[in-house]
């Protein structure tokens, strides 16, 4: 697989690529604004991830999101931020963006993230995502997939049936569930089960 990871900030970006390519045994790109971005993906094809730094240089919003999306084939393209908020991280995944990455993410969940947007689903952290919205409605946090996969777990499923329901491979289940225990703070899927059930979140 190969990832583009692109950012203005030198430190950030070389990070965030070393972070990647370690854990993920995967080939990283860099580059430094949005127009090195859509050089790189013409020069070396289509990536299986590109994440991309909502404020760097030519950016100009989404409207270099959808520059991007449109420029990797369709492939999945996520926002990478240190400062956009969750009306901009909801926008930003309406518009067909692959999912949003804080960059105060950890290393791990960071990697995690991009194989899971990689596969094709939308990623999203869940503290991030339930923060207030306008009216002071709390929001879920969780994908639709996420939320499929939890209402599984609770229908007492296994990852085989859940996969075989959504027409997904069972070690993408295996990860949805991870990201759900996680998200949830719960110790095993019986527990994000009851976590879940308890917030009314399925």
């Amino acid at each position: 697989m190969k990832f583009l990871v692109a950012d203005d900030h030198d430190l950030v970006r070389e990070a965030i690529g070393a972070f990647i390519e370690t854990e993920g045994a995967v080939e990283v790109c860099l580059a430094a604004d949005l127009g090195e971005t859509l050089e790189t993906i013409d020069a070396k094809g289509a990536f299986d991830l590109v994440l991309l730094d909502y404020n760097m240089p030519g950016m100009n919003g989404l409207e270099g999101l959808q520059r991007a999306i449109t420029q990797n084939g369709g492939k999945p393209v996520a926002l990478l931020s240190g400062t956009a908020t969750r009306n901009i991280a909801e926008q930003a995944i309406n518009a067909g963006a692959a999912g949003f990455v804080p960059k105060t993410l950890g290393s791990k969940s960071m990697v995690m993230a991009a194989k899971f947007m990689a596969q094709g689903e939308i990623f999203a952290p869940f503290s991030f995502m339930q923060q207030m919205d306008s009216m002071g409605a709390k929001q879920t946090g969780l994908t639709q997939r996420e939320t499929q996969v939890l209402r599984g777990i609770a229908e007492g499923k296994s990852n085989k049936e859940i996969a075989r329901d959504h027409n997904l491979q069972e070690v993408t289940v295996k990860l949805h569930v991870k990201t759900l225990s996680r998200k949830l703070e719960a110790r095993n899927r019986t527990h994000a089960a009851m976590i879940a059930r308890d917030r009314e979140l399925i």
